[in-house]
């Protein structure tokens, strides 16, 4: 069963809660490593490096994390500083969908002001669903990748 760890700031406080009941009712492990009450003047940085450690330290390479942030911008650079970690802000299912088939990207990252909960969600079934397509060149630049920095 994947596991996916679910983190957000202030700004995704409320989406983070809805997609943690759809994952529920998805069968899904979902483990929030974001604050349990609101708090407005938090910091998304810390959110984003509980879920990855979480993540990294899973050593499935099946599981997933997820990040909401008011842009999905800020949880994404601060999720792609951690070597392993291929975040992709994605803004529909299309981009889902190639984070997930062409990049094996194991962190979404998504807007919480941008992009409507219904959308949301469907991105989210996307890259949960999506298998890596595994193909000699998508491997090859994922390796040039893991060889940066």
């Amino acid at each position: 069963m994947i596991k996916v760890f679910i983190a957000a700031d202030h700004n995704g406080y409320e989406l983070k809660h809805q997609l943690l009941e759809y994952l529920d009712l998805k069968g899904f492990e979902a483990i929030d490593c974001g604050d349990q009450k609101l708090d407005n003047v938090d910091d998304f940085p810390k959110f984003a490096v509980k879920a990855v450690n979480q993540l990294l330290g899973s050593n499935d390479l099946n599981n997933r994390a997820i990040l909401i942030c008011g842009s999905g911008q800020g949880m994404c650079m601060a999720a792609n500083r951690f070597k392993g970690i291929r975040a992709s802000l994605c803004t529909s299912t299309s981009l889902a969908y190639d984070a997930r088939n062409d990049d094996d990207s194991n962190v979404l990252c998504l807007s919480s002001k941008e992009i409507s909960k219904s959308d949301n969600i469907n991105i989210l079934n996307v890259f949960l669903t999506t298998e890596f397509s595994k193909a000699s060149r998508f491997v090859r630049r994922i390796n040039q990748l893991d060889e940066i920095g």
